[in-house]
Order: C-alpha cells, then structure tokens, then sequence
C-alpha cells in the first residue's frame, strides 16, 4: 500500500471516516475532512509545480512549518499528487536553510508567515521560484504561537501564493489518483545533523507505511479508545514514523502542539486524552525537571515510545506518571533496531538481536567489556567499536544525492551505524556515544556517554551533558553541563562528596569545569548540541551560566570567577594554544 491509498481508505471507509483524527487547540477533523483538504492540497501542488510536462519525474514539496494541521495536510496533499514531501528544518537558518531546500530539490515550499522573514536573504540560494513558496495564514496566532510582524518576502512586498485563497478553488474536487508504487520515493527526512551536516534520508511509501503499522499494533497495541500526542517536530522521522503514521493506520484522533514544552506537556496529554506519546532525545529528562505534582499520574497516558532516555530517567518518567515507556536504540536511517527489556542491566540498551554487533575499524569483532571490582571499564580501547548490523541494511534505502555517505553507511553490505558501543559478557550491548564524544586527559580517552551514566545518579540533576574543553598544557578537560530539578539548588560541597563516593568514576572522569543551566543548547529534535556547548566552553560571555571548577586535582569545587577567566587565558597564551578558545 502507499501512503496516499492508505489516506484514501480511512477517508471513505465508513468504519473510520467519520471518527476524528487531527486535533489542535479545540480544532478538529475527521478522516473524511482531512481526505478531502489534503485531496485540494494535492491539486493546488499540481497547478504549481514548476515543469508541469515532466509527468514522469516526481516534484518534491520541501514543508517549512510548525506543527500544525498543515503541515499534515501538506504531507497528505504532497502524497495524493505523487510528490516527495521534504521536511524542512525549521530552527536552521542563513545558507544552512538554503542548502537544505536547494540540495533536496524543492519545487514547491509550503511555509507560513513568521519563516518568510528567514528566507527572505537566502531565497535566491533556494531554487525556488517565487510563485512557487505557498504561505499558510489560518494558524497564524493559534497553538501558543509567537506573534510576529508582518513579514515581507524577497526584498519585495509580495508573499508568494496564499495558500487559504488557492484551496478554495480547489475544495470539491476529484481525487487526482496520480499513480504510485510502494518503492516509490515519498519522504525525504534530514537527518537531525548533531555532528556532521545533516544528510537527507530516503524513505519509500513501504517503509513508511509499514513502520507506522507496525508500531500501531506491535509497540502501541491502540484501538478506538486511543489517541496519540505530537509535540516531536513532524521533519523528523521520529514524529513522522512514531506518531502520525501510527494514528492514520490505526484509524485513532492525534493532537498537534506547535513545539515541544516541558511547561505545557501534560496540559496537552490530557487536552488531547492521549494514550501514546513519541519522543525522541532528552524531553522526558525536561519534563522530570519541571516540579512533581501529586496528581501527575491522573492523566490518560498508556505508553511513550522513543530513545535516548536514560534508565534512571525512564524509571522516574513511569512511576511519576503511571505509564510505560519503551525506549530504543535507532536512527532515522532504520538500519538497526534494539528495545530494552524490563530486565535488562542498567544502562544497556538491551539484548541486539543476531546481526547486530560491535566492531573495528576493519570489520572485526570487539571483544567484550571487563570490568574491575568497582565496576569500572578495563579495556575501553579494545572492547569499545562501532554498533553494526551484519545481516544487511535493513530499512535503510540510501541517502538523497549523496552516494558517498551511502556507501560509507553500507560498506560490506552491513549497516555502519555511526554509534560507538560495547558488549558486556552476557551479551547485552551498551551506547557510549558517537564519534566526536572521544576525550583524551592525561593520555588517556574515555568516552562522554559513561560520565553521564554515573552524573545522572546525583538526585538533583534531571538532565546532563558531559564534553571536551581544551587544557592549556594540552589534551581536553571534562566540563560538565548540569540542569538541576526546579526545587534544587546546587552545593558544591555536597556534589564533591557525591563524586568521591562513586565508585566506577575513574579520576580523570572528575570534571574539571561545571556549569549550572537552566537549558542546554538543542535541537528541535531535542537532542543536546554538544559542539555548542564545546563552542562556548568555559567563557562567561559565551555561555551566561554559574561556573564552578575545581583549580587542582582535588575534588573540591569554588565559583569559576573573572580572576580565574584571566588567569586560565594566561596560560593558553604561555602554552601558545590561545587558538583553541576561540574555535
């Protein structure tokens, strides 16, 4: 099945058309009403498209919006009309934004009023024919939008296409039932690009499809009772896969929130009586920062389903709100898959299935992780490899434009999947983070990822990130940034006695600087962007944030002060590695 005949059938069949499906902000409609939207949305993309005789070749419609019921109805119209629906990022910005539109295509860009204004200086970068950006206006102002002045668009005082004004002449009409196969190319998602440029992943109408199904029977077992929750951003593929192809193959109600908010989330679980919630990296660790109420497990919440939570975090989130959680290890590209257990050792990200392994550079096997009494890793360096799949790719269908990386991403004809891991003993298979989480102190390199592990366990911090800084004598030093839960506040005394009391925390692992936030910087995917916070390192104008450091080697931290500051660039200055603070 494709995705635009699956569309087709919950719209007509009388056992779901009637029932409701997108839900935003006391606005609702049903399977019937968002067939018929998304079939005018389909014939408006028709009328626009740029080379209209090149039947054979379908456009691609690149979708710059927040959540809203648009950028659904854009995916649906996009499908109907046998085009590639292109998610487009919209917390980048400048000639990033530019690259993404130009490399993946984009005839047509469907936006709305608060991004004319970043397109507006690159637009001519874009490809983009003026007529062919459509501006969607009805949700201006609603789901806790920011207000913005009216925005002007290529230097001009024209707004491309109005979307509301075009659809009217299109609402009524026919299906255009443009013809599509399973293995036909309907989504191109980029990649959330936390360490290298992002790439743009290509997915079929079968692998969406059947991941959305799959996840709707296998992972949320939902029936007519259920509904879904969306506050992911709908250009990733977690909100795509994990919660708006589920909703549309099980026939359930999904609500939109425009972006996440750790303020408003249960606000919204229960505005939207949601059962099933998908996330993906570090917002269950923000909504556990918020303060715990007693009625917080008085809510419809079944089951979240994501990665990136940490055990403890999941533990938490479950009991806070009386719901499960199923966190996996993954990508975008879908080359492998591994679900924890509720038996599973703390920290492991399960038990992989055949196939799935860790190896060198070359291919070969690591051995398995051995530990010393206190549990500390003994052979980092041989046991620590990159998490493979060796029985094929999987999902993975190749990226956009870019054979290169593809074939980076398939040498041997596995999935190399970018994750650096280990096996314990057992068997069970451990994330340690990607290749850029490397440090080197004192000669030796360790990891960020097990840092975190042991950090977590300090009950006043709900979310952490550990990196690299540079030392002036040479090599890195640990810098730790901290988010507190919303009653604590943070003493230096006792956080030292914590680390001391920690047994598998090598000394090399102490950090060195901390910093108190009350955010990390992130992407809309909500996963840590550690190369800003290596960007801002230890430098007040930087980062804006309480600095503490501990000026020796014993483990005793004191406020990082203006003296310190001058001090510490001194002797960058003597070493004659000054350059290192300003990368």
């Amino acid at each position: 099945m494709t995705l635009g005949a699956l569309i087709r059938q919950r719209g007509t069949d009388p056992n779901t058309s009637d029932r409701p499906f997108v839900l935003f902000f006391g606005w609702e409609c049903s399977f019937a009403e968002f067939y018929r939207e998304c079939i005018a949305w389909a014939r408006m993309f028709l009328q626009l498209r740029r080379h209209p005789s090149q039947c054979e070749k379908p456009f691609h419609v690149g979708i710059l919006l927040d959540n809203t019921p648009d950028y659904l109805f854009s995916l649906g119209g996009a499908w109907l009309a046998g085009a590639v629906a292109v998610g487009i990022n919209n917390t980048k910005r400048g000639q990033h934004l530019a690259q993404d539109i130009r490399h993946s295509d984009c005839a047509l860009l469907v936006t709305e009023p608060q991004y004319l204004r970043l397109l507006q200086p690159v637009f001519d970068e874009t490809g983009i024919e003026a007529n062919g950006v459509i501006v969607s206006r009805r949700w201006e102002g609603k789901g806790r939008a920011v207000p913005v002045a009216e925005p002007y668009f290529s230097g001009e005082n024209t707004l491309g296409t109005d979307a509301e004004k075009m659809l009217e002449c299109f609402r009524g009409q026919a299906d255009p039932s443009i013809p599509s196969h399973p293995q036909d190319l309907a989504m191109l998602i980029f990649t959330s690009g936390t360490v290298t440029a992002p790439k743009a992943v290509c997915c079929s109408h079968q692998r969406l499809v059947e991941t959305g199904t799959n996840i709707a029977r296998n992972v949320y077992n939902l029936g007519p009772n259920d509904a879904g929750y969306i506050a992911m951003p709908l250009f990733h593929a977690n909100a795509v896969m994990a919660g708006f192809l589920p909703a549309l193959a099980a026939g359930v109600p999904v609500g939109l929130a425009r972006k996440f908010s750790k303020q408003h989330w249960l606000e919204d679980i229960r505005r939207y009586g949601a059962t099933y919630f998908n996330y993906t990296g570090k917002p269950l660790a923000y909504i556990l920062s918020t303060p715990r109420r007693a009625d917080d497990a008085d809510n419809p919440l079944r089951i979240c389903f994501g990665n990136e939570g940490s055990h403890r975090v999941v533990r938490e989130f479950e009991e806070r709100f009386g719901c499960q959680v199923i966190d996996v290890f993954g990508s975008s590209e879908g080359g492998l898959g591994v679900t924890r257990q509720p038996g599973d050792p703390p920290g492991s990200i399960g038990f992989p299935a055949p196939g799935i392994t860790v190896v060198d550079d070359q291919g070969r096997e690591c051995p398995p992780a051995r530990f010393d009494e206190r549990g500390r890793l003994l052979n980092p360096e041989e046991c620590i490899g990159e998490i493979v799949n060796t029985q094929g790719v999987a999902w993975f269908e190749g990226y956009y434009k870019n054979e290169q990386a593809t074939a980076e991403r398939t040498r041997f004809g596995w999935y190399w999947s970018g994750d650096l891991g280990y096996k314990d003993e057992r068997g069970f298979l451990y994330f340690v983070g990607r290749t850029t989480d490397w440090l080197r102190v004192d000669g030796e390199n360790f990891l960020a990822r097990p840092v975190e592990e042991i950090l977590l366990r300090y009950p006043r911090v709900a979310l952490v990130a550990v990196y690299g800084v540079p030392d002036p004598d040479g090599g890195d030093q640990v810098m730790a940034a901290l988010v507190l839960h919303s009653a604590a506040s943070f003493d230096p005394v006792d956080f030292a006695a914590f680390l001391q009391a920690q047994p598998d925390l090598s000394p090399k692992w102490v950090p060195k600087f901390l910093r108190l936030a009350k955010e990390l910087p992130q992407t809309a995917s909500a996963k840590i962007l550690k190369s800003e916070l290596r960007r801002q390192k230890f430098l007040p104008d930087r980062c804006g944030d309480p600095l503490y450091w501990r000026p020796g080697r014993e483990i005793a931290y004191r406020p990082f002060t203006q003296a310190d500051v001058e001090a510490l660039c001194e002797a960058f200055a003597r070493t004659g590695r000054q350059q290192l603070l300003d990368l």
